[in-house]
């Protein structure tokens, strides 16, 4: 049990979320939190509680492969004045049972389309993410799986983010692999991740699918996800996931959320309805706390590890099936926290 009051912190940029998937496992929690005011996060590496205040939320970024159970929610979301957008990863590892929970592609094809629809093509980002090779499935596979989806979403989205998947770096995802897939054995495994020829042909021939989208009247830019490679050649940025020159660009209105992305702080309530001062943009807003490659500036992510029932035989945030279904299990909507405080969510690897 809690013996310490938790600490405090008032977010204005929610991160919901790199651990989990909130819109498709636990929308009902967050919307509760959401009228609350307030959600319980662990810490899962020094196993401290934080206090969350949604006091000062202005926008927040969903990070999802299955975003239909929090569609009926969104009006709510636009009622309350709160800004979001999708990272919305939609892969094709129907084969090699790499995501044995997701939707099937189509259905996930078409929900994609949809929330496009509602929202607008800037606001829902695809991914296809990570990477990753088998000793059958191909760069030119792969690929070909890639383009075929995105003749699917043609004006749906106006960016593509995807990464190379780390398998040497997380011991677990090395456990899961082996454990739950029959592509890898302890002498292959090291092979899902791309070689530097390999991640030149993805690169390169990513960029032949977004030329050839192009010139079919469709305007798709490429970045990587905290990747530390250039691919300037290829006209493939470094991403920003959590971004705050689309949050700008797209809620340029928001005057007091323009002026916190430009310095870091809201600006001060006055007596008047004097103009909030458009100030040159800082530096400040970085997030330290994330990857060096990565761009993203600082938010508040409110998801734990060892939640996701999507159970993806890659995912760094699950260490195991049976934890994840027992922590899964425990869940209550109504309860401050994804998972009872008592639950331990230790997790030290990288």
């Amino acid at each position: 049990m809690e013996t310490t009051k938790p600490s405090e912190i008032a977010p204005v940029i929610l991160s919901a979320s790199r651990s989990t998937d909130i819109p498709a496992f636990y929308a009902e929690w967050f919307m509760n939190r959401l009228n609350a005011g307030y959600a319980l996060w662990r810490n899962p590496f020094n196993q401290k509680t934080m206090y969350v205040n949604f006091e000062r939320v202005k926008a927040i970024v969903f990070w999802t492969k299955n975003p239909a159970p929090l569609i009926p929610h969104l009006p709510e979301l636009d009622r309350r004045g709160i800004h979001y957008y999708f990272q919305f990863t939609l892969n094709d590892y129907e084969p090699e049972g790499f995501e044995p929970n997701v939707p099937p592609l189509a259905e996930r094809i078409d929900t994609f389309r949809r929330l496009s629809a509602l929202l607008g093509k800037e606001r829902v980002i695809w991914r296809f993410d990570p990477l990753i090779l088998t000793p059958r499935l191909t760069p030119r596979d792969l690929l070909t799986r890639i383009w075929r989806i995105g003749n699917r979403l043609k004006g749906c989205t106006d960016k593509l983010v995807f990464s190379f998947v780390d398998v040497r770096a997380y011991r677990k995802v090395q456990q899961n692999l082996l454990r739950e897939t029959a592509c890898f054995t302890p002498e292959n495994i090291a092979s899902a991740e791309p070689s530097e020829t390999q991640r030149i042909a993805l690169a390169e021939g990513l960029a032949k699918c977004r030329d050839a989208w192009h010139n079919a009247g469709w305007d798709l830019t490429l970045a990587t996800c905290a990747e530390g490679i250039d691919l300037d050649k290829y006209a493939i940025a470094h991403n920003r996931c959590i971004d705050g020159d689309l949050i700008e660009r797209l809620w340029h209105d928001d005057r007091p959320l323009v002026h916190y992305l430009r310095t870091g702080k809201l600006p001060e309530p006055t007596l008047f309805d004097d103009p909030v001062p458009l100030l040159p943009a800082s530096k400040k807003l970085k997030d330290k706390g994330q990857r060096p490659a990565c761009g993203c500036i600082a938010s508040k992510d409110i998801g734990m590890y060892n939640t996701c029932p999507h159970l993806c035989t890659y995912c760094y945030a699950n260490s195991s099936r049976a934890v994840v279904l027992a922590n899964h299990a425990r869940h209550a909507p109504a309860a401050p926290s994804l998972i009872p405080m008592e639950t331990k969510q230790k997790d030290t690897e990288p």
